[in-house]
């Protein structure tokens, strides 16, 4: 009786601490992005994405988002692909990361009403890149399945938007948690900040 009495305290203790600390919170713009790398996607071929050799390049938009072939991650991802000439226009690059495996990431990535081979897709199957951005995955529910029927049994990543200067530094976090912003307008929004950055002026 003792032991468990023990025990209990001490669950309690441990739920008392962790209620007591700071919740897990997105980079904010002025820190410095985490580099990566991640197997990822476009139009069905798989390559290895370095986010390091991608700034060498310009701006970058890595958006994190719960599950390819969902409802807003689906409108998300054909309006980066509808949208993609003018973040190439501005100099930007655009990589998409969920923690979904790379198999349904060739799907999703070579999909004409999604990716449409339009842009990369990353996986963060152990949503490592996730956590080194701030963001805490949740577990899927029991049974969901996509738009396809398929069964879902990954983490979701929550929808996070990171528009990243070429120096490495981030210039923008946008979150539909914490601004509400719908799935289409984290590409609006990020594509207006990396033009801005092409004509020299603040984010």
């Amino acid at each position: 009786m003792k032991k468990r009495f023990a025990g209990s305290m001490a669950l309690g203790a441990l739920l008392a601490l962790a209620s007591a600390m700071p919740a897990v919170a997105a980079l904010a713009p002025g820190a410095v992005a985490p580099t990566f790398t991640a197997r990822a996607s476009q139009a069905g071929k798989e390559f290895t994405f370095s986010l390091a050799d991608a700034l060498r390049k310009g701006p970058v938009v890595v958006y994190f988002y719960p599950s390819a072939y969902t409802g807003g991650c689906d409108l998300e991802a054909h309006t980066f692909a509808v949208e993609r000439d003018k973040f190439d226009a501005a100099g930007a690059t655009i990589i998409g990361v969920s923690a979904d495996s790379i198999e349904r990431l060739d799907a999703f990535s070579a999909d004409p009403k999604y990716c449409a081979g339009k842009f990369p897709v990353a996986s963060d199957a152990e949503v490592k890149v996730a956590l080194a951005y701030g963001l805490e995955a949740m577990a899927a529910r029991p049974g969901m399945h996509d738009v396809r029927g398929v069964a879902i049994d990954h983490a979701f990543i929550p929808r996070t938007t990171f528009v990243i200067a070429g120096d490495g530094r981030i210039v923008a976090t946008l979150s539909s948690e914490t601004d509400h912003l719908r799935p289409d307008e984290h590409v609006k929004q990020s594509l207006a900040i990396v033009q801005r950055l092409q004509a020299g002026k603040a984010p």
